[in-house]
């Protein structure tokens, strides 16, 4: 199996994902969204299977440091403007599936 990670090099969630998916023989493709960015169209199905809720981190400081217009944008714009908003690590599968974060949910959706 093979996966396309969207985190970032910093994120302590994203690390600890990474090591459990490479210990577990998983092909990952990595892509930091600081440099890379997130292709509109996964932010789009992202969205659509998890919902703004899940996608969005609003706990984040850049989160904290908009202000209530940029909020009220589009989810898909916000990221793509300000990548670090988003919920890490969003992990895609081949087969189309995908998950945020790294909790139970997350592990069990690539069988780890």
């Amino acid at each position: 199996m093979s996966l396309t990670f969207y985190g970032l090099k910093s994120c302590d969630s994203c690390r600890a994902a990474l090591k459990a998916l490479q210990a577990a023989g998983i092909d990952v493709e990595v892509r930091d969204v600081r440099e890379n960015g997130v292709p509109e169209a996964v932010l789009g199905a992202a969205l659509a299977t998890h919902g703004a809720d899940k996608l969005v981190n609003r706990r984040s400081t850049t989160w904290r440091g908009l202000d209530e217009t940029s909020r009220q944008m589009d989810p898909v714009a916000l990221i793509c403007a300000h990548p670090s908003l988003m919920k890490r690590p969003l992990i895609m599968t081949q087969d189309g599936s995908s998950s945020i974060g790294w909790d139970a949910a997350a592990r069990a959706v690539h069988g780890i």
